[in-house]
């Protein structure tokens, strides 16, 4: 490669590398997407070397592709143009933090664990929690969310500020250190969700929060799915302020227990998390409690120990890795669609049927507290029959949410996966967005092929 060289003089030749088995690590994330080689990874350590060389690739019509931890669920880091990966496990540095301003400042390599157990020091944490120990460039990148969004909002909502590197090595700030401002478009939320298609984050400025009194977890079970999701619907509408509301299916709880060892009820079920004073929190759980047996609840226990509130969480966050483990030679598909919640019920018993139609095994579960749900199906990529029928439901989950006013994609991200319903959903706007990113990467070498097709 005749830029091999001029990589080299921008971060030293330690930091360069077409080694082999780094490009295979490169080629892929944790979807069920083809993988495909870079012709080189770079691991930058600065913003001023990010700029020089996306100066550089801009010059050469070299393709990047930002790459954090790969956990991606939609291809978004595999660089189908070859060119540059870059890499920014190197930045991973925890710039500063402001517990008066409830603000931290970080590099995109610092994952969320690492951010939480240095907020935990001053009392503060980083709500936004997808499961995966990923990049906080990453999940900016792809506006991630998880299972506290029903309390503390989505990735978009915690970003107060990003330092950007533009197509043509320019570094811009898109937001400030404030609350609020009505001052020019916001650029923030522009670049949240752009998925490295206009622009490499180099520096993100983070809403935190107070580490709550007391947090309680409960485990609902109930006779079915529609049961189950009445009750969530009830709960919220009642007020009671939970920070997490989970559901996992029959299906779920099967494989949970298959892979934990735990004996959990196999029937639909709720993860609740309750946070909040000690004296306020009781009150919390007797009414949920109570809504839940309006609903036909046939157990509900809670937890306030730490140790058991953990094992309760991890059996909810670990259960891809169990489907994973106890499949192999197949790959994992995790759908994810996101409705107004008037229609989470309807989606939801819909979703059993269309699974069940297609004669493949596949689980529900989901963020229910926002209206986004998943199935998870592990897929024999060598076997056609299967792929077809796998991406005929995907397709069917994704138009059944669009025609009820939802989203093909409710936290993944749209990457290659999702980039077919992008005109379906967003009709003469995506044209719009066309025109942005032509405006900001006029030729093409950010991220290319997410996103647009």
């Amino acid at each position: 490669m005749e830029y091999l060289q001029e990589l080299t003089s921008i971060v030293g030749s330690d930091r360069v590398t077409t080694n082999p088995t780094a490009l295979e690590h490169h080629s892929h994330d944790e979807s069920y997407h083809t993988p495909h080689l870079p012709d080189v990874v770079v691991f930058p350590q600065t913003a001023e070397e990010v700029s020089q060389i996306m100066k550089l690739a801009n010059e050469k019509r070299i393709a990047i592709t930002p790459f954090g931890l790969g956990t991606s669920l939609e291809g978004h880091a595999i660089p189908y143009s070859g060119g540059i990966s870059m890499d920014f496990s190197l930045m991973n540095q925890i710039i500063e933090v402001r517990p008066q301003d409830f603000l931290v400042r970080v590099q995109p390599g610092v994952t969320r664990t690492q951010l939480n157990k240095e907020l935990k020091k001053h009392g503060l944490f980083f709500s936004v929690d997808p499961g995966a120990d990923a990049t906080l460039g990453g999940m900016a990148a792809t506006n991630a969310s998880g299972t506290t969004s029903v309390r503390y909002g989505i990735m978009r909502d915690n970003v107060r500020d990003l330092e950007v590197v533009l197509a043509d090595g320019r570094i811009i700030r898109t937001g400030s250190m404030t609350a609020k401002s009505s001052s020019g478009y916001s650029l923030t939320g522009l670049f949240v969700g752009s998925e490295g298609t206009l622009g490499a984050f180099t520096e993100l400025t983070l809403r935190v929060y107070g580490i709550p009194e007391a947090t309680t977890a409960a485990r609902a079970s109930f006779p079915t799915v529609k049961d189950a999701v009445d009750s969530v619907v009830d709960i919220l509408s009642a007020g009671i302020p939970v920070s997490r509301i989970e559901l996992v299916d029959e299906r779920s709880i099967r494989q949970v227990n298959l892979f934990k060892e735990t004996d959990y009820p196999e029937s639909p079920t709720l993860f609740i998390e309750f946070q909040g004073s000690e004296q306020s929190l009781q009150h919390d759980i007797e009414f949920a409690e109570g809504i839940a047996h309006e609903h036909g609840c046939t157990q509900f226990l809670f937890e306030s120990d730490s140790k058991a509130r953990a094992q309760l969480w991890d059996a909810r966050h670990n259960l891809a890795y169990a489907f994973v483990h106890k499949s192999p030679g197949k790959k994992m598909m995790v759908t994810d669609v996101c409705v107004p919640f008037s229609e989470l019920a309807g989606a939801v018993v819909d979703a059993r049927e269309a699974i069940d139609r297609s004669g493949l095994d596949g689980a529900i579960l989901g963020h229910v507290g926002d209206g986004n749900y998943h199935v998870i199906l592990m897929i024999d990529l060598n076997d056609p029959d299967e792929m077809a029928r796998a991406e005929k439901l995907n397709a069917h989950l994704v138009e059944y949410a669009l025609k009820r006013g939802g989203t093909c994609t409710g936290e993944h991200g749209v990457g290659v996966g999702k980039a077919k319903y992008q005109r379906m959903e967003h009709g003469e706007a995506l044209d719009v967005m066309k025109s942005i990113k032509q405006a900001l990467d006029p030729n093409g070498i950010l991220n290319p092929g997410k996103i647009f097709v």
